[in-house]
């Protein structure tokens, strides 16, 4: 099972995933995608919680960061799933649900709130969430968020001269930063038109609704310097390492290794984007209180911050930084300083127009 940080497909669902999911939904109920697992339950309940998640590292974080202190103070065994939006869409239709809490992108409870997939969440039932300082973008009647990664530039430190590029016009400036590039693939994500725009001058909050036959005329101006459109989370480290490329676009968190290694790599954080991850409850869940329970223990800050060591997905938490290492901190997409210096991606946007969007990319790549 892919972690949440390389399995970036889902928007490229979009509306039409949703009929495809019902669809599809009798041969994907029979099969599972990962694996489950339970959290010994301490003798203290023998009540057991299901939470869908998308495994991987994230899975194995979550269940060392959440499920196991949340075991060991409530008695609640956890029980994990690994299945994707439409084997959800699908048990939720029929009305027997196998899971109690959903972790997924955003993106995906805005598909299930289209559906009347999920229930409208009860703050009041979340005394974590009251004063929590959540950002507004992640909160909706159906989920709240848990979480922030982001897709940010990468580049040589050993490249350009000693000179560091500090923003996606100096991505552009292939005169002063002279070198090949890197960008994401419609395979990986939803392309990246916002930081041609912002390359192009436009202003962070000014984003959307996308100019998106402005962001293709400035992505034509990159292109003839392009050596790859990525498709895997890995790859712009390759092309890094191996001096393919000296700047790339990249899943924040990729490179960590290798710097820590001792690639002569770095991020640059001006004008990252950002997506995220947020919690739920399917309509006819099983355990509704077990699953509030959960939702409010995620977003405590001791939680949120003990995940954030774990594992670079930034808390939804204010408060969490109080509780990180300077070092974790200063790596996260939540940091003040990094969400004064990005955006949140615009998920209804993109749902609305990601059809179209990707129809364009197709014949712009093949042109």
């Amino acid at each position: 099972m892919r972690d949440v940080r390389i399995d970036r497909r889902g928007f490229l669902r979009g509306v039409g995933g949703v009929a495809a999911g019902i669809a599809t939904a009798t041969s994907l109920s029979a099969c599972g995608t990962g694996t489950s697992r339970s959290v010994g339950s301490g003798g203290k309940s023998s009540k057991t919680l299901v939470v869908r998640n998308s495994g991987g590292s994230y899975g194995d974080a979550n269940q060392q960061a959440i499920y196991e202190p949340f075991t060991k103070e409530t008695g609640i065994q956890v029980k994990v799933v690994n299945i994707e939006y439409a084997q959800m869409l699908a048990q939720i239709k029929q009305g027997r649900p196998q899971f109690d809490v959903i972790d997924d992108s955003m993106a995906d409870f805005v598909l299930f709130k289209q559906q009347d997939a999920t229930e409208d969440l009860d703050h009041d039932r979340l005394k974590n969430f009251k004063d929590s300082g959540i950002a507004q973008t992640l909160v909706t009647s159906n989920a709240v968020g848990k979480n922030y990664w982001a897709s940010v530039m990468a580049y040589r430190t050993d490249a350009f001269g000693g000179k560091k590029p500090s923003s996606w016009a100096d991505f552009w400036d292939t005169k002063t930063f002279s070198g090949n590039r890197a960008l994401q693939a419609l395979d990986a994500d939803l392309p990246e038109l916002e930081f041609a725009l912002l390359a192009d001058g436009v202003a962070l909050d000014k984003l959307y609704p996308l100019d998106v036959d402005r962001a293709f005329k400035v992505l034509s101006e990159i292109k003839p310097h392009v050596r790859k459109f990525w498709d895997t989370g890995a790859l712009p480290g390759v092309l890094l390492g191996r001096k393919e490329v000296d700047a790339s676009s990249v899943w924040h968190g990729r490179l960590d290794a290798l710097i820590k290694g001792g690639a002569p790599l770095a991020y640059q954080w001006n004008g990252a984007r950002r997506q995220s991850n947020a919690l739920g409850i399917p309509k006819g869940a099983a355990n509704l209180d077990a699953a509030y329970q959960l939702i409010d223990f995620a977003l405590r800050p001791e939680v949120q911050a003990a995940y954030a060591e774990i594992y670079p997905m930034a808390p939804s938490v204010p408060a969490a930084y109080k509780k990180l290492s300077t070092t974790t901190a200063a790596n996260l997409a939540s940091s003040p300083e990094h969400l004064e210096s990005g955006f949140d991606l615009d998920v209804e946007w993109w749902i609305k127009n990601q059809d179209a969007v990707s129809k364009r990319w197709q014949e712009w790549t093949h042109a």
